[in-house]
Parts: C-alpha cells; structure tokens; sequence
C-alpha cells in the first residue's frame, strides 16, 4: 500500500487560542496529488477521496482531493462551527439553539440550517471559516444564488482539514458537542432520507458521519432549483451524494468521498455506488460489519422487528440498494408471484428483518447466508 504522507499534525498539547483571527496552515495542509492504492470509482461515477490515519499522521486514500464538489448537506459542520466560534469560554448553547443545532447536525435538518445561514451572515460564514481553518479550495455559493448553502463548494482535502480541526484544535466543548452529535447521526434524516450509506452501511458502530445528498427527487438539498448557474465553478446538475466523517476508535480515521451522478440518476442507484466505493477504501482501525451483500428488488421495502408483516417498521429501503444480511430465518410465509418465500434476511444495520422475496435473486432461500441462530 502506498502512504501519502501529510505535512506535520497540529502541535500536540499546545494551547489553541479560540479567537484567533486564523488558524496555521501547517497543520492543515493535504497534498493535491490523486493517488489511490484501492479505491474503486464505480464506472459513471466522478470522485474526490480523502481518507486520512490520524494516529499516522499519513493519508491511505487521495482520488481528486482538491476537485471542487457542492457540499450538499456537508456544509452544516461550518454553520456549526461559525455559532460557536465566540461563544467560549463557557461554550452555553441556548435550549432553542441546541434543540436546532441537534437536529441539524444528526438528522441534516434544512430548516435548523437555513435559519443559522441567514441569521449568521450567508456566504461572509464560508469567507470567515475559509480563514479561520486554512481551507484552500472551499468557496460559497455563486453570487447568482446566495441562498443556496448547499451550493457552497468543497473538496475531500478541505473535508479532513475541517475534521483536524474539530478533533485536533477546537476547543474540548466544541469537539464533544459537535462530534457528539455526528456519533449519534440518524438513520434517516427529516427530509426521510436514509443517510446510512457509505461509512455507516460498511463499518461497525464506532463511525461518527456528516453525509450530503442533493438533486434527488423529494431532495430539499437544494437540487432541484430550476435557475441552476450551469457556468458556476461546481458542477449543479448532476446527482451529489456524500460521506464523510471518522472511523475507528477514538475517531482514528477522516474519510471523506464526494460523487457525483449521471443527471437522472436514482437515489438506491448513487447510495448503492457510494457504499461499494467506501467498501474498498483502505480506512485504519475501520471493521467492517460482517455479512454478505445482497441487492433489494422494488421500492419501499420495509424492514420489520420479526420476520412478518405484523412485525413493528423500523424503516424503509430505496429502490435496488446493496445491504448487507448476516442471517437468514423462517417466518411468514410472503406470495409475490412469480416469487414467494417464507425466509426472511437478517439486516443487522438495522436491527430487523426484510423478505427473502425482494432481495438478491428472489429464491426461498439466500445462497451462502447462514440461518439465524
């Protein structure tokens, strides 16, 4: 495996002055080569990877690390930071302000966004955080839609300089609020999109996440406007999803992948392309859940609490998504001409089960998949 090795970490133990002007670079820097030893892009797929092992201080992973990608949702971890920036050194967080901050940090509320996005500054947010952070490639949204947060552009080295910064430099109330906050991150966030792709669908549970989604039907991230600025410096059009966060314990590994899609392409289709890439990344102190990856068949398919339909809804599946089953069991018996089982799939990112008869090949019974003990 080749390391690409970053310049040095922040200065370890030193005091860090929360209202500094600026943060040194020197802690930040990433190199802009696109260099992978096993990343695998999907074909149709365009990529900005970097995965960076904080206990080496070296990065695993780089695939375009400074290709400019709107940010979606990504975008929340700054409007985060930029509340909190002077509010030290007691770092009181108001009830309304933690119940919106909350929200949008596990769940990728718009609403609690737009309104820190207006009331804090708009685009000046991104400008003044650009400085603070040493960012070098991130920029806001174009000056033909100022409202947009989620046009706001960034790159995969910009990502990790951000999540440096959060676990290496910020300030311990501010590290455990806002990390505290993405290791308790939402299956689904309140726009009803399954953000467990990509890190959370690969690794088991000490994974803290910040996805981004964007341009999928019923998106509300900020996708679907009409007057997109096809000429801006970031591609507007095409279907963006993203995974970021850490892995491992004691939030050992930075990853951030950013995609984007063919125009047209479904949401089961990009999470699926998005989970199989986050798969062969080379990510330190990463376990993966074990089990075998199998394909949903149709749209809506529910995961329940038993193996029947009486079982309780944990929750619902895009169309033609690849998840991962550790068992199968015996249950109630599901006739969907010309398929029918009485098998149902063991799904342990979800603590549930879902009928053989929509997932994989459609026989009775998962090849190779062992029965639930």
């Amino acid at each position: 495996m080749l390391l690409l090795r970053s310049l040095s970490m922040a200065l370890a133990g030193s005091s860090v002055i929360w209202l500094a002007a600026s943060v040194s670079p020197s802690w930040a820097t990433t190199s802009s080569a696109s260099r992978s030893a096993s990343a695998v892009v999907p074909p149709g797929v365009t990529a900005g990877i970097a995965v960076f092992d904080r206990q080496t201080g070296q990065f695993t992973e780089l695939v375009n690390p400074d290709l400019r990608f709107r940010s979606a949702s990504v975008v929340k971890l700054l409007l985060a930071l930029e509340y909190l920036w002077n509010r030290g050194p007691e770092y009181d967080i108001p009830a309304a302000d933690r119940a919106r901050l909350e929200v949008m940090l596990r769940s990728s509320d718009d609403d609690a966004a737009s309104y820190y996005w207006d009331s804090l500054g708009g685009s000046a947010i991104i400008d003044r955080m650009v400085t603070r952070l040493g960012l070098t490639h991130t920029a806001g949204p174009p000056a033909t839609h100022p409202g947009f947060w989620g046009y706001a552009a960034f790159t995969a080295a910009d990502t990790v300089r951000i999540y440096r910064y959060l676990l290496d430099q910020a300030p311990a109330p501010v590290r455990h609020f806002v990390m505290g906050n993405l290791h308790q991150a939402t299956r689904y966030g309140t726009d009803g999109f399954d953000q467990y792709f990509g890190i959370s669908s690969v690794f088991d549970p000490a994974f803290a996440i910040k996805q981004g989604w964007s341009g999928f039907p019923s998106s509300s991230g900020f996708g679907e406007d009409t007057n997109k600025p096809v000429d801006a410096d970031v591609d507007l059009v095409s279907e963006a999803l993203h995974t970021t966060g850490t892995v491992g314990t004691e939030d050992r590994t930075i990853v951030a992948v950013y995609t984007l899609h063919p125009n047209g392409t479904g949401y089961g289709k990009a999470y699926t392309d998005v989970t199989r890439l986050t798969r062969t990344l080379n990510v330190p102190g990463g376990v993966k859940t074990p089990g075998s990856w199998v394909t949903t068949t149709g749209a809506g398919l529910r995961v329940r609490t038993a193996p029947t339909t009486t079982g309780g809804i944990l929750g619902t599946l895009p169309s033609g998504v690849d998840v991962l089953v550790s068992c199968q069991k015996q249950g109630q018996l599901i006739d969907a001409p010309p398929r029918s089982s009485d098998w149902w799939a063991y799904l342990p990112k979800y603590n549930g089960y879902v009928t053989n008869v929509y997932v994989g090949t459609g026989g009775p019974k998962l090849p190779g998949v062992p029965d639930c003990q």
